[in-house]
């Protein structure tokens, strides 16, 4: 199939989902519904060995904005070792300055500690003042791909700027489509931007299997339920699969 399937995962259950759903490549995550942060090392071991497809860490230490500080960035470095360690196939990484532009000083020493392993820049680039140099910037890193939004919420509202983003690219780096993606509007996107390339986590949630649940104890904030448990739908990614396969 010409199209990449990249579906975004944050635990176990969810990354032997989307293999069998028909994922062409994972993004391994934690905590998605914050924006997906650094995977823990026993995770990113237990992917590589479950896994028969390529395996990308998101190496994001906390959650909120892009602008990380010496501190952050050293955790970043050894999550880099940790994911090198566990012999992954890539990182998704995104740095940027007070000015939100790329910070390519701190970038380029993630791009390095990486070397071996693929690089995607992920939607950090949706927060910069000047797309058309940040992206030249993500290609002179030696990024292989980078994940957009074309600077809107959602990927279908961005795909303007998601074709210019692949225009400019001109082949020198792959433009991947991701923020809303589904089934029926994975078709127009591609269309409308001459991309190969999407991504999306195909949410949805299961109850707890535990017969028993002590209510009065919450666990976390109020609103969320602590006996949801998040994970992929299987329907979402193959839904999402037979509709690149419509594609000619």
């Amino acid at each position: 199939m010409p199209y990449q399937i990249e579906v975004c995962v944050d635990n176990i259950e969810s990354l032997t989902t989307a293999i069998h759903a028909g994922a062409t490549r994972i993004e391994l995550c934690s905590s998605l519904a914050l924006g997906g942060l650094t995977p823990s090392y026993g995770f990113m071991l237990q992917a590589k060995q479950h896994s028969t497809l390529p395996v990308y860490a998101m190496i994001r230490p906390r959650q909120g904005d892009f602008l990380f500080s010496d501190a952050d960035v050293a955790i970043m470095l050894e999550d880099i070792k940790a994911a090198k360690k566990a012999q992954l196939d890539g990182i998704v990484i995104g740095i940027l300055t007070t000015k939100a532009d790329i910070d390519y000083p701190a970038c380029k020493r993630l791009v390095e500690a990486a070397e071996g392993m693929g690089v995607t820049f992920h939607r950090a680039i949706d927060q910069c003042k000047d797309v058309q140099q940040a992206l030249e910037d993500i290609i002179a890193l030696g990024c292989e791909r980078v994940l957009t939004s074309g600077q809107k919420s959602t990927a279908e509202q961005g795909v303007a700027t998601i074709k210019k983003m692949h225009q400019q690219a001109a082949g020198r780096i792959q433009i991947m489509a991701g923020a809303g993606v589904n089934a029926s509007n994975a078709q127009y996107i591609i269309e409308q931007s001459s991309i190969n390339e999407l991504h999306l986590s195909g949410k949805t949630a299961r109850p707890s299997r535990m017969t028993h649940i002590q209510d009065d104890a919450q666990m976390g904030a109020s609103h969320i339920d602590d006996f949801q448990i998040p994970i992929t739908d299987f329907s979402a990614i193959h839904a999402m699969k037979q509709a690149l396969q419509n594609i000619r």
